[in-house]
Order: C-alpha cells, then sequence, then structure tokens
C-alpha cells in the first residue's frame, strides 16, 4: 500500500531543470535534457537566423545552438563562467540552449503548475507558444517552457 502511495506521489510530480535568463526562472521538462555543459567555442554559421549562436561538435555530433535570450528577444549579455549550454533532444532533434546559468532540478507538484494568462500567450506575439505553464513556487513564479513549440519553431542548420 505504501508503495502505491508514494507512486502515485510521485506521478503527481513534474521534473525540471531550472535556468536563468536574467533575473526570471525558467524550468524544461528533465527527460528531454541530455546533458549541461559549460560553454564551448562556437562556430558560426553564415545565413542562419538571429538567434542562431551557430554549432558545436559534442563527441562527433555537430548540434546546432540557440541563444535564449535572443530568441525570446532579451536583452544581449556576455557569456561568462556561468554561462551554460543545455543538450536537449525534442522529437529527435539534439540542440543546444544557450542560458545564464544553470539553477536546480525542482520536483513540482502538478498542481503547483498553472496555465500561463492568455494576455501571455494569447495576443499572437512570437513566443505565444513558447509557454507551457506557471509555475507558483514560494515567492516566486517560474515559467515552464514547451521545447516542442520552441525548437520547431527555431529555423536551425542542418545537424550531423
Amino acid at each position: 500500500m505504501a508503495e502505491k502511495i508514494g507512486q502515485n506521489l510521485a506521478d503527481d510530480l513534474e521534473q525540471m531543470v531550472t535556468f536563468n535568463l536574467g533575473a526570471e526562472v525558467f524550468g524544461v521538462n528533465i527527460l528531454l535534457v541530455q546533458e549541461i555543459n559549460r560553454m564551448v567555442d562556437i562556430t558560426a554559421v553564415p545565413n542562419t537566423e538571429y538567434y542562431v549562436e551557430g554549432i558545436i561538435n559534442l563527441r562527433g555530433k555537430v548540434i546546432p545552438i540557440i541563444d535564449l535570450r535572443k530568441k525570446f528577444g532579451l536583452e544581449e549579455k556576455e557569456h561568462d563562467n556561468h554561462t551554460r549550454i543545455i543538450v536537449v533532444d525534442v522529437s529527435g532533434e539534439t540542440v543546444g540552449l544557450v542560458v545564464d546559468s544553470v539553477s536546480e532540478v525542482l520536483r513540482v507538484p502538478a498542481g503547483s503548475l498553472e496555465d500561463a494568462p492568455k494576455l501571455v500567450t494569447g495576443g499572437g506575439h512570437a513566443g505565444a507558444d513558447y509557454i507551457q505553464s506557471v509555475a507558483k513556487l514560494d515567492d516566486r513564479l517560474l515559467i515552464y517552457l514547451n521545447l516542442n513549440k520552441i525548437i520547431s519553431s527555431s529555423k536551425l542548420p542542418e545537424s550531423a
């Protein structure tokens, strides 16, 4: 009986990797995250979208890199010792996401996740579909991202 209750509790938790872009906290589903790396040299690719930093060679696999600050229209910031590349696999597409810093892995109760307000997701602006939900955590809000929408809306160089 205790195992079943424990299992139900685990089923009601959403595990996510959280990261910062400026003062804002974002989260992505931990099951999509392959690894988290320090910033490395990125090879620029001509004629790509402004938010595509370029490509990197990750153990023999070439993967495209998206700067989430640029993708979300945030002010650009110089990369520093805290900058990380979160490597994700979304629908078979491996992509690196440049973020200011990675915070922690959180287990968020499903009940604390709410749909984002229509004002945020409606409006037809470019990032409207990027927000999956918003989590209320103690003294802050966490924006839970829909990586499927972010990656599928991105024009990326071919990965190999």
